[in-house]
C-alpha cells in the first residue's frame, strides 16, 4: 500500500472518530498519518466557520477533551501590543483611531487549545459588548455573535507537518520508533479579519494553536 492510499484511509477513519478509548501518540507512521489527517480537518473546519471559538469548542466535544464541552477565555493580563501600523489598512482606520488589545488562551477543560492575539476597533462595537470584553474572560467570538459577523482569513499556516515534504510523492517516510511522538507546542497559525454584517472590518486576530488540540490521542 503506498503512503497516498494510507492517508486517504487514515483521513476517513478520522473523520469517523469517536470519543473511544485511544492511544497515545508514539513516533511511528500511523500516528503521523492520523495526526496529519486531524490538524488538516482542523484547520478545514476553521476556514468555513466564522467562530473559532466555536469550532474549537465543537472539536472539544466530538473528541470528549473535557467532561464539559465548554471554551473558556483565559485572559492574559498586564501584556498590550500596539497595532502595527502597516495593519491599521487591514482594519480601514486612521493612524488616530484608538484600538484595543486582548490576549486569550482559549482552553477546553486543562486544555489550552489557543492562543489569540486580538486588535479590535471598540467605537465598531455595542457598549455592552467593550463593557463585557473589559471585564470579563468571555470568547471575543461569542461577545460579538450579535454583529452577525464574517471572518476573512489572511493566512493560514501550518506551523508542524508530521510528514515530511514530498511524502505525497512517496518520499522516504521517518523510521519508526517506539518513543512519543514529539509535537511541538505551536501546530497551526491562522491570521484573519473579522467584518460586520455591513462589511465593516473590526477585529484582527492571530491565532495559534497548540499541541493540545490533539491531546486525545491517536485511535
Amino acid at each position: 500500500m503506498n503512503t497516498r492510499t494510507i492517508i486517504a484511509a487514515t483521513s476517513l477513519a478520522v473523520m469517523a472518530a469517536t470519543a473511544q478509548a485511544r492511544e497515545p501518540w508514539t513516533d511511528d507512521i500511523t500516528s503521523r498519518t492520523q495526526a496529519l489527517a486531524l490538524l488538516q480537518s482542523l484547520n478545514a473546519d476553521l476556514l468555513s466557520h466564522p467562530s473559532a471559538t466555536l469550532t474549537l469548542e465543537r472539536w472539544c466535544g466530538a473528541h470528549a477533551l473535557a467532561p464539559e464541552v465548554k471554551i473558556l477565555a483565559r485572559r492574559v493580563k498586564g501584556q498590550d501590543k500596539p497595532l502595527p501600523d502597516d495593519e491599521r489598512a487591514a482594519l480601514g482606520i486612521g493612524p488616530n483611531e484608538p484600538v484595543r488589545y486582548r490576549r486569550v488562551q482559549l482552553a477546553c477543560g486543562e486544555h489550552v487549545l489557543s492562543e489569540a492575539d486580538n486588535w479590535y476597533v471598540p467605537a465598531r462595537l455595542t457598549p455592552e459588548m467593550n463593557q463585557i470584553l473589559d471585564t470579563t474572560d468571555q470568547p471575543f467570538g461569542k461577545v460579538v455573535q450579535a454583529l452577525h459577523f464574517r471572518r476573512q482569513t489572511i493566512s493560514a499556516d501550518l506551523l508542524w507537518s508530521p510528514l515530511p515534504a514530498g511524502w505525497e510523492m512517496d518520499a522516504p517516510l521517518p523510521p519508526a520508533h517506539k518513543a512519543a511522538l514529539a509535537i511541538p507546542h505551536e501546530v497551526l497559525r491562522h491570521r484573519a479579519v473579522l467584518y460586520t454584517e455591513a462589511n465593516q472590518p473590526f477585529s484582527l486576530v492571530v491565532e495559534t494553536y497548540t499541541s493540545d488540540v490533539l491531546a486525545f490521542g491517536r485511535r
